[in-house]
Order: C-alpha cells, then structure tokens, then sequence
C-alpha cells in the first residue's frame, strides 16, 4: 500500500490523496474488482466515485460502467471518467431514482456487480484507516467531507483518540454515522465552492470541508483529508 502524502497549507497538515492515482476511493476500489470482471454505479454528475472507478478498472483491465443523469453539458467528472476508460451512460430524466433503476437493470442483465451510494462496501474502511495509520503525523483534530460517511468512520478507526470533525456535503449523515461532530455546508452538492484551497481540490466536495476546517479548526495537530483533485477533460459520453 502507497503512503499517503502529507504537506502543511496554512498550519493544516493535509492529507494529500489528490496526488494518489484516482484519488482516495482507488485505495479500495481494487479489492472490489477481485470478484468482478465489471462494476456498476449509478453517480451524480459530479461524483468522483466515477474517475476512480474508471482509473481502477484501466490499471486492472476490467469493466467500469456509471450512469448519470443527462446533462445538455456533461460534467467534467463524468468527461474525465470517460477518457480513462469507463463506459459512462447518461439517462432521462435524470431523477437519481431512476438512474438507479436503469444501472440495477443494466448489472441484473450483464451478471455485474452494483456497487452502493458511495462505495459504501465493507472493505473501504479497514483499508482507509490503514493507510491513515501509515502517516508519521498523530493528529489532535480531524477534517474530511463525508456523503456516504465512509472516509469518516476509517479516519475515526485509524485515530480514535482524536477529535473527528465531518462536513456534510449533499445526503444527510450523523454523528452516530460517523463518529464526530457535524457540520453542514450551506451550498448543495452539485453546487461549487465559492473559495479555493491552496492545493487541487474538489470544488464541489473536498473544497467546501476546507472552507469551514479553516473557519472552524482548533488548537494542536490539524489534519485534513483532500480526497481528490478537480476534474478534467473535454471528451463526450454517451446517450
């Protein structure tokens, strides 16, 4: 397993998986490829589940397939995930229900494998709180976004002494859920950040829990999880 990086922004030291190929779900997305030879997922247009997916399927040489709600204009994520390599449908209308639908239909009929709202599986937090536990750093205080929760809980695993602190971004998550205090982002999240991190970030997700962390961070060792980098790329997807 790959360290993840640490540099300090601003007093924060930040965990720097925007330098990891795909980001921080692509610390976990192999496992689940071990049993599948192609995964399915029904994203938001500005999920980064999907660029994940879709580096994790290329290095292995397996099958990614997201769908999405139709947009005039897809998304960057949705692009990018194309240009790795994953088969990306749009669908309309473009209500999350039945995006859903469509995919459950799509893996029932090739034999693939649906995976949960985001990466909501049993072997992401064991293998998150093992990377975290590979930073020569012990935080007092903890940052990350959460929208299924699933980072949270393997940060808390990983540091269970320290004070967890989760940014609600989108779907709504407790503090049972994820072990920490909650705070919400007023802006939803297919909104983007008003303000930028001095490193490559998410603007629709990662961006938004900097934003308060610096508002709102305490005393001692700070750490911020930055999940992944901005999107980029200009291909189509498909109808």
């Amino acid at each position: 397993m790959t360290a993840p990086v640490v540099k300090v922004h601003d007093g924060v030291h930040v965990v720097r998986d925007d330098l990891f190929p795909g980001g921080t779900k692509a610390r976990f997305i192999p496992l689940l490829f071990e049993d599948a030879d192609e995964l399915v997922y029904a994203s938001p247009p500005e999920g980064g589940a999907q660029t994940a997916l879709a580096h994790s399927a290329g290095q292995l040489g397996k099958r990614a397939t997201i769908f999405v709600a139709k947009r005039q204009t897809p998304h960057r994520r949705s692009m990018m995930a194309k240009a790795l390599g994953a088969k990306v449908l749009q669908v309309s209308p473009g209500y999350l229900s039945v995006v859903r639908s469509r995919a459950r239909r799509y893996a029932a009929d090739r034999g693939a494998q649906l995976l949960p709202f985001g990466l909501d599986v049993p072997q992401a937090g064991p293998l998150i709180a093992a990377a975290a536990r590979m930073i020569d750093v012990v935080p007092d205080e903890i940052w990350c976004a959460a929208g299924s929760g699933v980072l949270a809980r393997g940060l808390k695993a990983a540091w269970p002494n320290a004070n967890l602190h989760v940014v609600q971004i989108g779907k709504a998550v407790s503090a049972d859920q994820v072990g920490g205090t909650v705070h919400v982002h007023p802006l939803g999240f297919s909104d983007c950040c008003k303000s930028s991190p001095p490193f490559p970030s998410d603007p629709h997700y990662d961006a938004k829990a900097w934003e308060i962390c610096k508002a709102r961070r305490g005393a001692g060792l700070v750490l911020f999880w930055n999940v992944t980098g901005e999107a980029h790329s200009a291909m189509k997807v498909s109808s």
